[in-house]
């Protein structure tokens, strides 16, 4: 046996040896440096510092200038020299004949799934729709016309879009795909013409060009890659625009966008044999140190279509071997790698194994998953630090404001939707939803269109808005992660349904109100969740079915003159459902029931599957209990055990904290002594008081636990928070209210919205306000609400309730940072004004799933990361006893 174990060891290390030969680069020595990063390159790029520039460039690569030296560094050529290069014999010395890899779970087409109006998903999409139809075709394809040398109307975009940016172009490539993605998803026919006419407009600059070369920047930055020179991942951008045009043809039925890409790869089918064939196959591996993308995957998928063998051995030259030979030995060695250059190989290794059904590539995307998963990933399920993979399992060291770059979350995603389709195994099903609940539907800015994020801080006490890159504007950025983003959110529709290819069989993995017409299944299926709260938890899911129409009659009626096509309702056959059971699921409370009628609930972790002929009187129901967990930061040092995120279910959770993070976790360590949800009811409480001063408005707003008067915030940020309170009725029976009128000449107390628990009080005449975490039985945390003392409709004054005639008052014509105080009445014209407020809706409001976290100082707001805007938050606790 143990031979046996050694024998296989041996094949993998001369399988990787013949088919991967081992290149040499500064990240496959593991000495990365920060050329690897798109943001630094870019600011380096955009510098007008000529001796920084020639300073980072000097070791661009890890090129001896010695012949003899460089000969030792590397293995010996595949081909002789004096051999013609022949790719059709390099194929078969690559690669067996081709058997490919069978019983995986079918994609299901967007065009088939529809997300439901209403939900988080569907306002997320709907959101990135606008985007796409905001965005111009003529500053998009600015760049390539000038490229062809093509007249250009218009101006181009900025950022790095801008026809000054070696990566120009990148981004139209992801518009290609997202806008494919997203017209499949809604058939919306102004994007469809808009698309159409971006693969128009590109098809005339490689017509024009002539050669197959189509991109925003001219050639000679290739020329610069294979000599091993300073230049910006010129090949990352061909792969964007590949994949865009592939996704044109397979999404939304354009031939010509085919056409186009085979030209393309025609153009570098012939560059790369040109390097190989004056160089060596080494030195094409060598100039992979600087990024490609996805170039593997691409070309995979294009020989998926094309059956060209070609196309496959370009793939396979793709294949980033220094870096995939690491995974296939099962070495755990990624720590300082640049994420975002290798999860795109590994993914299109996987597509390789689908191709071609090797196991070893299979082998590779499994290990490539648990390595990260297990040693790299934040709570969010996204991974890296400053765009690099940190050292293993010592996250905790590395929290700042540059984690989790977004588009490693997107490729990840990719590699664990591979995964779960080739092994249904629930792991992989249970990390798409996390990485998608927590690390792509936040990195949109609310209902915005167009404006997100590139980094997802992790740090406590940050916000989004405070990485490197804040929010990234319109028409000004174009980061790499607006072009993953822009794509994310047009195929959310992508991952609920899988289907089997054998017998009937349907997987629902994710719980996202939607409808899914199943062909194969003949029937249309409705997923309905209701909305979460956190008061009462529990994932509602009801599944209802309409057997698809059917044509039963054709009839033609002579004396009329016309055609009578005659529907009716299919019967549809028998197939079975498998419904995921979350991993986070809890089995106390959990039901499922078929037209009310109780089903066994498997264990969580499982599938609950049931088979029937489906008709439209079905009806399946699944409800679980949803409950808080704490999950430890990925860090084996024992000082750092007690630093951990809180999830309920699938959603985490952030504090609403500037910096603080000391958690106390409750009696016996339960989570319901220290944590408890707030109640729906709590947003008819919430209020802003404002004021006219000037010619601005002021809120009423606690500021470092005192009070004070502050211009009028916008929503989503600390301000917004800091400026709403909740009220608190002496009578609780006074809580109920149909109108705000209903508050005059009630007793309150006051709660600052951001910091539950506490309370405003009054420190006497004359005298400002404190926050403090309780109140004396002095009375002097109650207010009377009266109305305004200016006597105008629509105002109130708040009068002490321990000290009658004294009015929390602001003072007249004040500024930004204005104290209030407790005064009491006077003849001053001016203090009428002073004392009265229009009372409001409160700027900010509960989310639905929010909590109340004790700590040593204070207590903390908890809700959903995805949810946040610029508020400041901390995801990770120090969770003591």
């Amino acid at each position: 046996m143990q031979m046996e174990k050694e024998m296989k060891g041996l094949l993998v290390l001369v399988m990787v040896s013949l088919l991967c030969v081992f290149g040499i680069s500064k990240e496959c020595t593991n000495i990365p440096t920060q050329l690897s990063s798109h943001s630094f390159r870019y600011e380096l790029l955009s510098s007008q510092n000529e001796t920084w520039k020639e300073k980072m460039f000097e070791h661009y690569h890890l090129t001896p200038t010695d012949d003899s030296a460089w000969a030792s560094l590397l293995p010996k050529k595949t081909l002789r020299e004096e051999d013609e290069y022949s790719w059709e014999i390099m194929y078969r010395n690559l690669k067996r004949p081709l058997k490919s890899s069978g019983n995986f779970l079918n994609e299901m087409s967007l065009h088939n799934v529809r997300l439901d109006p209403g939900s988080i998903h569907w306002q997320a999409q709907h959101t990135n729709l606008e985007y796409l139809l905001m965005l111009d075709v003529n500053k998009l394809v600015w760049s390539f016309r000038k490229t062809a040398g093509l007249s250009r109307p218009g101006k181009a975009y900025g950022g790095w879009e801008a026809p000054d940016s070696e990566l120009r172009g990148h981004f139209v490539g992801h518009y290609l795909s997202a806008s494919a993605q997203m017209w499949a998803s809604t058939h919306n026919e102004t994007l469809k013409k808009k698309m159409s006419a971006i693969v128009s407009a590109l098809s005339a600059c490689q017509m024009k060009m002539g050669t197959g070369y189509l991109s925003a920047f001219p050639s000679e930055l290739f020329d610069r890659f294979e000599a091993i020179k300073p230049v910006w991942a010129p090949y990352y951008t061909i792969h964007k625009i590949l994949a865009g045009l592939l996704d044109q043809y397979t999404l939304a039925d354009n031939s010509q966008a085919l056409k186009m890409v085979k030209w393309m790869v025609d153009y570098f089918y012939n560059r790369v044999r040109n390097v190989i064939t004056n160089y060596s196959v080494e030195r094409h591996y060598l100039s992979l140190n600087e990024e490609t993308g996805g170039m593997n995957d691409v070309l995979y998928k294009l020989f998926s279509i094309t059956a060209d063998p070609k196309h496959l051995v370009l793939a396979h030259l793709f294949d980033k071997p220094c870096f995939l030979g690491l995974l296939a030995v099962q070495a755990d060695d990624i720590s300082g790698f640049h994420a975002n250059t290798h999860i795109p190989v590994v993914v299109g290794a996987q597509m390789r194994y689908e191709i071609t059904g090797d196991p070893l590539y299979k082998d590779i995307g499994a290990f490539f998953m648990d390595v990260v998963n297990s040693s790299h990933s934040y709570a969010t399920g996204g991974t890296s630090v400053g765009e690099f993979w940190s050292d293993p399992k010592r996250l905790a060291s590395t929290l700042q404001t540059e984690n989790e770059e977004s588009c490693t979350t997107y490729n990840m995603l990719k590699v664990s939707r591979h995964l779960f389709r080739w092994t249904k195994e629930m792991a992989y099903a249970d990390y798409y939803e996390r990485a998608l609940t927590n690390g792509v539907l936040g990195i949109q800015r609310g209902t915005e269109p167009g404006v997100m994020i590139y980094m997802l801080p992790q740090y406590p006490g940050s916000s989004k808005a405070k990485s490197n890159h804040g929010w990234g504007t319109l028409y000004d950025s174009f980061w790499c992660c607006y072009g993953t983003g822009i794509e994310s959110f047009s195929k959310l529709g992508d991952s609920i349904y899988f289907e089997e290819r054998e017998a009937p069989g349907l997987y629902i993995i994710q719980y996202i109100s939607s409808s899914l017409d199943w062909k194969s299944g003949q029937i249309l299926v409705h997923q309905k969740v209701d909305p979460i709260v956190s008061s009462d938890p529990y994932l509602r899911v009801t599944l209802t079915f309409s057997p698809k129409k059917v044509f039963s009659e054709l009839i033609y009626q002579m004396s009329k003159q016309k055609l009578v096509l005659l529907l009716k309702e299919g019967t549809s056959q028998a197939s079975t459902l498998h419904l995921r059971i979350p991993i986070w699921a809890n089995s106390e409370g959990a039901t499922a029931t078929i037209n009310s009628q109780s089903l066994p609930l498997p264990a969580p972790g499982s599938f609950l599957s049931v088979n029937r002929k489906w008709s439209s009187s079905d009806k399946l129901t699944l409800q679980i209990p949803i409950s808080l967990r704490t999950e430890a930061i990925k860090d084996d040092r024992h000082e750092y055990a007690s630093i951990q995120a809180i999830l309920f279910g699938p959603y985490l959770l952030a504090g609403h904290t500037s910096g603080d993070w000391n958690l106390k976790s409750g009696s016996g360590n339960s989570l319901s002594d220290s944590i408890t949800p707030i109640p729906a009811s709590y947003n008819g409480q919430l209020v802003s008081f404002s004021q006219e001063s000037g010619n601005s408005t002021f809120v009423l707003a606690n500021s470092n636990y005192s009070i004070s008067m502050e211009k009028l915030p916008e929503s989503g940020t600390d301000a917004s928070l800091q400026a709403t309170f909740r009220l608190i009725f002496k009578d609780s029976s006074s809580s109920k209210l149909s109108s705000f009128k209903d508050v005059i000449g009630k007793s309150v107390m006051l709660e600052p919205f951001d910091l539950p628990g506490m309370l405003l009080v009054q420190q006497g005449k004359d005298r400002g306000f404190a926050v403090t975490k309780s109140a004396d039985d002095d009375g002097s945390s109650i207010f009377r609400v009266v109305s305004g003392l200016d006597g105008k409709d629509g105002t109130v004054s708040l009068e002490s309730g321990a000290q009658n005639g004294c009015y929390v008052y602001s003072g007249v014509d004040y500024k930004s940072g204005q104290s209030m105080k407790l005064s009491c009445k006077s003849s001053d014209t001016g203090f009428n004004q002073g004392a009265s407020f229009v009372m409001n809706k409160g700027l900010s409001q509960y989310h639905p799933i929010s909590f109340v976290a004790k700590g040593d100082k204070r207590n903390f707001l908890l809700a959903p990361l995805y949810s946040l805007r610029d508020e400041s938050y901390t995801i990770y606790f120090h969770i003591q006893p």
